[in-house]
């Protein structure tokens, strides 16, 4: 790099002006570099079913090494900065701040737990606690969700990586359970929840998986079943399982 700050400084005929012209020339270095290994990063990680958004934790920490490593250069060689002293300074202060900022921190690391062991990924439908949801993003201090209701809510990944991750099924699948009072004549009854759950899926969204009635469990206080189906919208799902759930209340109170 003395070379060809020296070169600069030849071609400028002063030293000052030949510093700023030669950490300008590396600054573009490292931003065409940065830009090339970025899009690399992004293509790779976009090659599969599930792609990593462009706020992807790993996106961002590698642009931030890239020009931390390239603002380095400029000031050792540019600038005839001490690295060794600046990086002994930046460890005390980096002590200091980790202790200020333990959260942010504790985020940061989760996040890249969860995007390394791909924990969750863009399109999943989780469980965390009481948060259910498809993922939209995961960054390097969040995960955001969309939950049936439309909104969207944020979870720190301290918080993901914490506590237990439930995979759920694709929000296109529905599941309505039931209890049913009586236990006389299931079929029958089976049939008539079917034919409704029909009707109203139809009338919201194309059904992929025709409705099933399952019973799975007897209790003193009835059998408890379940309709389950597919519909081709997600967006659909809520408003079509609050449907079915209305329409079948009288026939298993029966």
């Amino acid at each position: 790099m003395d070379g060809f700050e020296q070169t600069i400084t030849n071609i400028t005929g002063g030293d000052f002006l030949g510093k700023i012209i030669a950490a300008i020339v590396i600054l573009v270095i490292v931003g065409a570099v940065s830009h090339v290994l970025v899009k690399w990063l992004r293509h790779i990680m976009q090659r599969d079913s599930n792609p990593i958004p462009q706020s992807s934790i790993f996106v961002n920490i590698t642009r931030g090494i890239i020009w931390g490593v390239g603002i380095c250069i400029v000031l050792d060689s540019c600038f005839n900065v001490n690295m060794s002293a600046l990086i002994a300074a930046l460890g005390v202060g980096g002590i200091a701040l980790s202790l200020g900022f333990q959260d942010t921190l504790s985020n940061l690391i989760g996040g890249v737990q969860i995007s390394f062991m791909r924990i969750v990924q863009p399109g999943d439908n989780i469980q965390v606690g009481n948060n259910k949801g498809v993922v939209q993003d995961v960054t390097w201090r969040h995960a955001t969700i969309k939950n049936r209701n439309g909104e969207t809510v944020v979870i720190p990944n301290s918080v993901i990586s914490k506590n237990a991750v439930v995979h759920l099924p694709p929000p296109e699948r529905i599941s309505v359970p039931f209890m049913a009072l009586s236990s006389n004549d299931l079929d029958s009854m089976a049939e008539q929840i079917v034919q409704i759950a029909h009707e109203i899926a139809a009338q919201y969204a194309e059904i992929v998986s025709e409705p099933n009635v399952l019973f799975t469990e007897v209790t003193a206080e009835g059998i408890m079943g379940k309709v389950l189906l597919e519909i081709d919208d997600a967006e659909q799902a809520t408003p079509v399982s609050d449907a079915i759930t209305r329409a079948i209340a009288p026939i298993v109170r029966k």
